[in-house]
């Protein structure tokens, strides 16, 4: 049998942390990038006679959370302890949530190749994150860091609705979004602000029931999480088609080798051995509180793009690109506001900045310049000041060293020559310089002035006027 004889059935439980500017249980700061251990209080290194105290703001984010993705907000739930043995949790159990959790029964709508799909979510919980784990090679040991320890986070469970790992990029590049534009997350994946454990399972095609899953941990990088998902669906079905048995585990995976390694046997909730937590009252909501929160959703994407093909008339495709990321589309709003072309605008963040973004792996609230050094770039263009092709180099430039744009011109000496004497001289010698391509335009080939006025831009490094240039090859050639 092929892999076109089986269907792929995943689910994902994606950990958001929540911008809060205080950890969960206790006063103790959030902020990615402290010296080891330096966030840290009696609460969260679960001193004895400690106690916890929830942070309102969680819950806050969280229902917000529930309320942007169509989920049930309970107005009572409670939370619980997880019993388990972790070396960076240092009470040996994760406060969490069980049998009540705080959002339920909602989805997450993605746009697939076949259209529109619904992906059903079975819940939103709060919980604590863990400490960190520094393991030294060397000196055969491990060092703790306990600054995430008690960073609070939503985990967000979707139902086995997921077929392929497009769907499952799409959905995380969507729930990614969401919580971006609510602002209950910064999402910064490469700091494990996002990051999600993927469920795989393959089932003969036509068969009901569930094959046994695999779950890997911790990812937090959409290509890993593609080539994962494609390389242990790939070893599933090689195991059944051999006649093997797929065992419930938790896997690694490895970017390097680009294969999973088995960690430990797959763990139910049974083996948890949850209990409502004893130092937490259970929190209960009023209709009030969930109304007032619903009321104070901003404009979320779907909404946004909708606008964006109305307002700025863009294209579905352009409107889909800038508003998968809030702070691609602020970019693209607060630019637009200023120069008033938006689609000068929508070009330069669809082509190049896009581009740049792919290929340095960098999100894009890590754009280091601002919505009015893009504007100003696209006005030096306009007014003739820099050629489209000096636009290219300004932007490289602003990502490196970003400030005003007129600036950067100014200082690298790219403004745009326009004087016709100066031209007139370049288009003189590009044509002595290509007898062949002239020869073609007096045979009829027009295409050949476009080869005359690159090699025109070559020779001016690109700070000759395209549109001069163009004009005055037509006129010589012409006679």
């Amino acid at each position: 049998m092929s892999r076109d004889d089986y269907e792929i059935v995943m689910g994902l439980e994606v950990h958001a942390e929540l911008s809060t500017k205080t950890k969960i249980f206790c006063s103790c700061p959030t902020e990615f990038g402290a010296e080891p251990n330096t966030h840290t209080c009696p609460i969260c290194m679960a001193m004895p006679g400690t106690l916890p105290v929830l942070n309102e703001k969680v819950v806050e984010y969280a229902v917000k959370a529930g309320l942007a993705t169509n989920c049930e907000i309970s107005r009572n739930s409670k939370n619980d302890r997880k019993n388990y043995f972790y070396p960076d949790l240092p009470k040996a159990y994760q406060i969490s949530q069980f049998d009540k959790p705080l959002c339920e029964e909602g989805y997450v709508e993605i746009d697939t190749k076949d259209g529109k799909k619904k992906i059903r979510l079975e819940r939103i919980h709060i919980e604590e994150d863990a400490g960190k784990l520094n393991h030294d090679e060397f000196g055969g040991g491990s060092l703790v860091d306990l600054n995430r320890a008690g960073v609070p986070l939503i985990e967000i469970v979707s139902k086995p609705d997921l077929r392929s790992s497009e769907e499952v990029e799409l959905y995380l590049r969507k729930l990614k979004s969401i919580l971006e534009y609510i602002e209950v997350s910064d999402c910064k994946m490469q700091e494990g602000s996002l990051r999600a454990d993927v469920n795989v399972s393959v089932r003969k095609k036509g068969d009901t029931k569930l094959g046994t899953r695999t779950e890997m941990k911790n990812m937090n990088s959409f290509r890993s999480i593609v080539r994962a998902i494609e390389y242990e669906v790939e070893r599933q079905i090689d195991v059944i088609e051999d006649g093997g048995k797929i065992e419930q585990e938790t896997l690694r995976w490895d970017d390097v080798s680009g294969k999973t390694f088995s960690m430990r046997d797959k763990e139910d909730a049974q083996d948890y051995r949850y209990f409502p937590d004893p130092d937490l009252v259970a929190i209960k909501l009023s209709e009030e509180y969930i109304e007032n929160i619903k009321n104070s959703l901003p404009e979320l994407p779907e909404s946004r793009k909708e606008r964006y093909l109305n307002e700025f008339g863009l294209s579905q495709k352009d409107a889909n690109t800038i508003t998968a990321s809030k702070y691609l589309s602020d970019l693209f709003e607060e630019a637009t506001k200023i120069c008033g072309n938006a689609k000068a605008v929508s070009n330069w963040i669809i082509s190049d900045i896009s581009r740049i973004l792919n290929e340095t792996e960098m999100d894009p609230i890590e754009i280091p310049f601002d919505s009015k050094q893009l504007a100003g770039l696209v006005m030096l263009i306009e007014k003739g000041t820099i050629s489209s092709s000096i636009g290219k180099k300004v932007l490289e430039e602003l990502f490196e060293n970003p400030k005003d744009p007129e600036e950067i011109v100014k200082e690298k000496g790219w403004v745009q020559i326009s004087d016709e004497g100066a031209i007139k001289e370049v288009v003189l010698k590009i044509i002595d310089a290509n007898p062949q391509s002239v020869a073609d335009y007096k045979a009829g080939k027009d295409k050949a002035v476009g080869f005359l006025v690159g090699q025109a831009m070559k020779e001016t490094k690109g700070k000759a006027n395209p549109q001069m240039l163009n004009k005055m090859f037509v006129e010589e050639l012409k006679k």
